[in-house]
């Protein structure tokens, strides 16, 4: 399942954060101006939102501190209700701090950073298949010499993304490793050189030496900072300590799919002053994506990800067959063939939970909605078991025919009827809706 570029997965770290802002936004909705006690009580929610999610303190108070200056300023427009001037300054305010724009990776030697445990190895291995799927030259090596395993994960990892791995013989240095590497990348024209570097349990000397050696030597375009995000505090704590001693130019923040607050990825731009370029959603090769600040800003106010779900959507079918599809379903005349593969999108688009959280307006309820994707499964085993006739045509599906269905799909015969009647329901809603200027999202009408 691809990830390119699109900011897909609703992160579990974001969950608590959404939430309780909803529930300051839902009060703000019922005042009518907005006054120096309306403003400081949502200040106050959003405050302690913020310190429950472990951002930084210094960046909590900076943020509360601009948006009830613009608040309570003259630059309020005076046609937005109290909720939406509030909301679109913390919005805005929101971007900033996270970094206003996604930050590209830069090309030339990239030097991985950070302790043991965060999945440094694993993550160049999910950005060189990334960089790669989008046409860019990459190579990988590792200058880990106290752990031959962790040089062997990464020259597994290159071969399964398909990119060379340059490996050296025993007996260097990681300052020569580094050195021989880089001069490699040059002469082939590689444009991204991912070199892995040692990591610790904890800061020492001896490896901040070598992490400064190895940086004169290979003079990286970038460094970045694997952090893993449910360490939160401790995590920016110690790559503060990694920032003064070689000048970071990017984090990268792994195990955003677990069970974290999201203080660490609002606290990096502000603390440390450079971007998040990169979050690891998942353990796949797969699982990474760009950090793009105002998509996580929309997700955390429950505004959705449109963009991100357009962008999953032209992943999973040609622009021919969703004009095609899409004349079919305005049309009124679509069959069950079509709804198969209208299933099949979106089951390939992922988990129906985090699209649903890209929708405007779910990401708060998204905890209280129950999804059973089974129920895609049954459904789509219900339409295979029908003949292509039976596909195109479901008036002719008579009673014996849907207990031959039911039997050839492991069903029931109800089943088999409430698929029938909700596609029938599907039809002629879309008859309705013919001509119209455009359609709604529609509210997964298949439920068994």
């Amino acid at each position: 399942m691809l990830r390119e570029d699109v900011g897909f997965i609703l992160f579990n770290m974001l969950e608590l954060l959404t939430e309780k802002f909803a529930g300051t936004f839902t009060k703000l909705r019922k005042a009518r101006k907005l006054t120096d006690k309306v403003v400081n009580d949502a200040l106050r929610d959003i405050r302690l939102a913020l310190l429950e999610a472990d951002v930084d303190y210094g960046v909590v108070k900076g943020f509360l501190k601009r948006v009830r200056e613009r608040a309570l300023s003259s630059e309020v427009k005076k046609n937005l209700s109290p909720a939406e001037q509030v909301i679109t300054i913390v919005y805005e305010e929101l971007v900033n701090i996270l970094g206003k724009e996604k930050a590209d990776l830069r090309k030339g030697t990239v030097l991985f950073v950070g302790l043991q445990g965060t999945g440094k190895t694993t993550t160049i291995g999910k950005i060189a298949n990334l960089l790669r799927k989008k046409g860019g030259q990459v190579a990988l090596s590792s200058t880990d010499v106290r752990r031959p395993a962790a040089m062997l994960q990464l020259e597994r990892l290159a071969e399964r993304v398909g990119v060379p791995y340059y490996s050296f013989g025993e007996g260097l240095s990681a300052v020569e490793i580094a050195e021989r590497a880089v001069r490699r990348a040059r002469e082939e024209g590689v444009e991204y050189l991912l070199l892995d570097t040692a990591g610790r349990l904890h800061v020492d000397e001896e490896l901040m030496e070598e992490l400064r050696s190895i940086k004169e030597k290979a003079q990286p375009s970038e460094i970045l900072y694997v952090a893993d995000a449910m360490q939160g505090q401790t995590a920016l704590e110690t790559a503060v300590t990694f920032n003064e001693t070689l000048s970071l130019t990017g984090v990268i923040l792994t195990k955003m799919d677990g069970d974290a607050r999201g203080g660490v990825a609002l606290s990096v731009r502000e603390v440390l002053g450079v971007p998040v370029k990169f979050i690891g959603v998942g353990e796949k090769v797969e699982d990474i994506e760009p950090f793009y600040p105002d998509r996580i800003a929309q997700r955390i106010l429950g505004l959705g990800d449109i963009q991100s779900l357009v962008e999953r959507a032209q992943e999973v079918i040609t622009e021919d067959r969703a004009q095609h599809l899409s004349t079919k379903v305005m049309a009124g005349d679509f069959n069950l063939e079509d709804l198969r593969e209208m299933i099949r999108m979106i089951k390939n688009m992922g988990p129906l939970d985090k699209l649903l959280g890209m929708i405007p307006g779910i990401g708060a309820q998204i905890k209280n909605i129950k999804v059973d994707e089974d129920q895609f499964k049954r459904i789509e085993a219900i339409i295979n078991s029908m003949t292509p006739e039976e596909r195109q045509n479901p008036r002719i599906i008579n009673m014996s025919r849907k207990k031959r269905i039911a039997r050839g799909s492991g069903t029931s015969v109800s089943e088999v009827n409430k698929v029938l009647k909700r596609y029938e329901e599907m039809r002629k809603m879309m008859r309705k809706m013919k001509g119209a200027a455009g359609l709604p999202v529609p509210r997964f009408p298949f439920r068994m």
